[in-house]
This record gives structure tokens, sequence and C-alpha cells, in this order.
């Protein structure tokens, strides 16, 4: 119960700290191995094994959606610390270019093992995730219709 508690807070503080655009604790509580999967083929989709390519995804991120912010609503933890699966639901929010607002509930699976994330896979409206790609393509910004950062 305990250790469901601290890791609830870790999450929490980590979204936290996304939201001030920092993003250097998320990439530093990756193990080695890990993998990272967000599903759609899209400019933030895709799979990542290494912290490079986590960092270059995050920096993308932080420019096609520059002042998102993440409220996490649940986060959910079963297991004990040698293998904690985790369950986050946060609505994402966020100005588009042109004055609309960018509006999304994402779900992220996670494996925690002895303090490091070991995998995390995202899922989330990409109907609405595209069409906000789209507008910031619209805009001027090519890097919105890339393709996937992976590696």
């Amino acid at each position: 119960m305990v250790y469901s508690m601290i890791v609830r807070k870790k999450v929490r503080d980590t979204f936290d700290q996304i939201n001030a655009g920092n993003y250097a604790p998320m990439v530093e509580g990756l193990a080695s191995p890990f993998e990272y999967v967000f599903h759609g083929v899209h400019a933030l989709g895709g799979r990542r094994v290494t912290k490079e390519a986590m960092n270059r995804w995050w920096e993308r991120t932080l420019a096609l959606l520059p002042g998102a912010r993440f409220d996490v609503q649940d986060v959910l933890v079963r297991g004990g610390p040698w293998n904690t699966r985790i369950a986050v639901r946060s609505r994402v929010t966020g100005p588009l270019p042109g004055g609309e607002v960018y509006e999304n509930i994402i779900f992220q699976f996670m494996t925690l093992k002895w303090g490091k994330v070991t995998s995390v896979e995202t899922v989330e409206d990409l109907q609405i995730l595209e069409r906000a790609l789209k507008i910031v393509a619209d805009a001027g910004n090519a890097e919105a219709a890339a393709a996937p950062i992976v590696g």
C-alpha cells in the first residue's frame, strides 16, 4: 500500500516536471534497456529504445505542442518493486496556432522494475492528435508532418 502511494506520487511529480518544461526526470527514469511506444504513424508516434531518441522526441513534442499541459486524472499501481504495472489516464490541453485548443485523453501503460521504467505504451485519440498536428503543419511547422522518431 505504501509502495503504491510512493509510485503514484512519483508519477504525478514527473508529469508536474513535464508541465514545467523539464522532461529530464522522465528520461532519467528509464531503465536500460527500455521500450517506449506511442501508437500511430505521425510525428509523435513510433517506438524508441534509446535515451537519445527520447530526448529528440521530447524536444519535438514541446516544439509542436508548446504550452501543452497534462492533468493526471488517475494513476493505478499494481505489483511490487520487482515488477510494477502502472496505468495513467491524463487529460492533455494546449494552445494551437490560430487560437484553437488541443484537448485529448492519454492512456499510458508502464512497467517499472526496481525504480526504473522498462516499458511505456501511450494511446490517445489519434484523430484528435493528427488534426492538431495538421493545424501545426499548416501554420508553417513542417516537423508536425515529419516521420516518427525511432531508435
